[in-house]
Parts: structure tokens; C-alpha cells; sequence
């Protein structure tokens, strides 16, 4: 008979994968080693996700929970859109929070509020900083415009012609290491489609295309506001065809202030092995 160990929540946001854990009364142990991630992310062989979120007890008042984010390959992630917006939904799952509820929540890149609305999840997150539309990188054909922008991560903006022309390993991967980024950056590209927006992402500690980027997409918004292509309420469609609803919000002397809305579906509940994978 074979014997299990922890249980997980798979969940999707827009296509953007992740493995959860809840670990408020028992530690991640073994689960957060580099190797059992990138195994249990693996797609073929894995539950199969672009990360793993631990669902921690909160780091102080009024925090309700925390959540802690490493990458497929097992890198820490400050921020991520996406499984903050799945962990909203999740939090509704086990109770911690109701629906309808506006609740805070604790990351690595500091407190985000959420609430688990009619349309979805939605969250806020801390004020957008060193916002740079004209960052020092030159374009190639068919980019007209490249910035920086820091959502709680850095992230690269190329605003396009073409996405499908695009070649988006070979472009992103080296951005992504570009010497002007000295922790390296996720990559974007947008480009329109008809009346809207649509782009895609290289997201590094995944190091391949991802289905959505939730910090993606606001470093986006933000980007094609300062641009002037957008104003300060866009909906960009991601890869997987789901929308992105961000809202920039400005005043106060508090800089910009992003809410993102989108899914966060749980896929399946499931238990790992004892034996996890990795471990040799």
C-alpha cells in the first residue's frame, strides 16, 4: 500500500500555474529544497506547476495569513500576481477568510490586500517604484519601446509590433540577463490586439514563456500609461486568452498604487508521496 504525506492544492491563475501547500501548523521541511520543487514542478513526471506557495501563519497584525513563493527551479520570489491572487481564493477554500471579506496579507515585497469579489480575486499591492519608460537597452526590429518598472519584482516592458513574430526565448532570455539588469528581470512584451492589449512573458526562476505574469501585467499597465498607449484602467489578455483587469491608482504622494483582478481556480486537492521525489 502506498503511503502519502502532505496534502497540496493545485491552483491556476490565468494559466499560471502553482503548487500550494499550507504549512500555518506544520513547516514546508524538505518540500522547500530546490530539488523537490523543480521535481514535483517537473510537467511530465511532477504535479506539474511553474512554482510552489507556502501558506504560512501571518508575520504580524493585521495580517491574516502569509504566503511564500519559490520559483520552479527553487529560487525565492519576493512577489508574485498571480499566486497572490490564487491564494486569495485559496484562503476562502480553507477558511481563513470570507468571501466578500477585504483582508491584508503578508508577501516577501510587503502587505497586499485582497477580497474574493463576485467577478474573482482581486488584490492591491504596494506602490509601483523606479518606473523607467526609457530604460538604457537598445530595441531590435520590430520593438518600439523598452522600460523598467519594479512590481514588488523587476520587470522589462517591450512594447511590439508582432507577438507572434516574436522569438521569445531567444529575445527574453537575453534581456533577461541584460548587464543594466543587476538581478536580472522578468521580460514583457506587449503589443495591440484591435482596441486592447495582449503580451507574454519570460519569467525568470521559471527561465521559459509562462501562460500569465500577474506583476507582469501591471508592470505592462503601468508602462503603456507612462507611455501614453493606455490610461490608468487596462485589461491585457494573457497567453492562455484569460484577462488581466489592472487599475492604477495615483495621489497622495504614495506613488502608484496597482489593484489587479483575474482568476484563481483550484484545479485539484491532492497528497504527496512520503517519499518525495528529489530526495535521491
Amino acid at each position: 500500500m502506498t503511503e502519502y504525506g502532505r496534502s497540496f492544492y493545485k491552483l491556476s491563475g490565468s494559466g499560471n500555474d502553482f503548487i500550494f501547500v499550507d504549512t500555518r501548523s506544520e513547516p514546508a521541511g524538505p518540500l522547500e529544497t530546490p530539488p523537490v520543487v523543480d521535481a514535483l514542478c517537473a510537467r511530465a513526471t511532477g504535479v506539474g506547476a511553474d512554482g510552489i506557495v507556502f501558506v504560512e501563519p501571518p508575520h504580524a497584525s493585521p495580517e491574516r495569513f502569509s504566503i511564500r513563493y519559490l520559483n520552479r527551479d527553487g529560487s525565492l520570489a519576493l512577489l508574485c500576481g498571480n499566486a497572490s491572487l490564487c491564494s486569495v481564493r485559496l484562503a476562502a477554500e480553507l477558511g481563513i477568510v470570507e468571501a466578500g471579506e477585504d483582508f491584508a496579507f503578508g508577501t516577501g515585497a510587503g502587505v497586499v490586500h485582497g477580497r474574493l469579489t463576485e467577478r474573482g480575486p482581486e488584490i492591491d499591492l504596494q506602490p509601483i517604484r523606479d518606473l523607467d519608460p526609457s530604460a538604457p537597452i537598445e530595441l531590435e526590429a520590430g520593438e518600439r519601446r523598452l522600460g523598467f518598472a519594479m512590481v514588488g519584482v523587476p520587470h522589462v516592458v517591450v512594447l511590439c509590433d508582432d507577438l507572434e513574430a516574436l522569438d521569445l526565448v531567444g529575445r527574453g532570455r537575453p534581456l533577461r540577463h541584460h548587464p543594466w539588469l543587476e538581478a536580472g528581470a522578468n521580460v514583457n512584451f506587449a503589443a495591440r490586439s484591435g482596441d486592447g492589449w495582449l503580451y507574454r512573458t519570460y519569467e525568470r526562476g521559471v527561465e521559459a514563456e509562462t501562460l500569465a505574469c500577474g506583476t507582469g501585467a501591471v508592470a505592462t499597465a503601468a508602462m503603456l500609461a507612462a507611455w501614453g498607449e493606455a490610461g490608468d484602467s487596462t485589461t491585457i489578455r494573457t497567453r492562455s486568452g484569460l484577462p488581466l483587469h489592472i487599475t492604477l491608482r495615483r495621489g497622495n504622494g504614495a506613488g502608484v498604487r496597482p489593484s489587479l483582478g483575474g482568476e484563481g481556480r483550484i484545479v485539484f486537492r491532492g497528497q504527496l508521496p512520503a517519499a518525495l521525489p528529489g530526495l535521491g
